[in-house]
């Protein structure tokens, strides 16, 4: 039987916004500075995705004062990245993208659908998915092409 949350319940993982299960509190207070550059982030990755930027050149910027130096912890290494604090999540996002295309290469690409800003992680086996979500965009495009060919 499945059954539903009660109304209000929070379906997030993980502690709830503000809370200070585990030990840490989620900080929402990042200034004025830190959105820009994460907004910069967030623009350069949507170019460099859909192929319209090299990677190179547009998030040189962003990474500007950010090393890394190994660390060994219980034996393990560990890699530990320092950045500017004003643009510590534009260079998480930065090293996430990075990750992705390193792990799963050509895999990472923008939604066919031109109306939509999303990408898709495609996990397929014949790496052929074209939308972010088959339920909304995918069923949109057929909807259309359907709608054209009746029409």
């Amino acid at each position: 039987m499945i059954t539903r949350p009660a109304p209000g319940t929070c379906l997030t993982p993980g502690p709830a916004p503000g809370s200070t299960a585990g030990g840490r509190r989620r900080r929402r207070d990042g200034g004025p500075e830190e959105l820009t550059v994460l907004r910069d982030a967030r623009d350069a990755l949507t170019r460099v995705a859909r192929g319209g930027a090299d990677p190179g050149v547009a998030l040189a910027p962003l990474l500007d004062g950010v090393h890394r130096t190994p660390e060994f912890t219980d034996g393990r290494l560990t890699w530990r990245t320092v950045s500017p604090p004003h643009a510590r999540l534009a260079v998480e996002a930065v090293l996430a993208w990075a990750a992705v295309e390193e792990e799963l290469p050509g895999r990472l690409r923008p939604c066919a659908n031109d109306a939509c800003r999303l990408f898709l992680l495609d996990r397929s086996r014949a790496n052929r998915a074209r939308w972010c979500s088959m339920a909304v965009c995918g069923n949109r495009a057929k909807a259309r092409r359907h709608y054209e060919r009746t029409r």
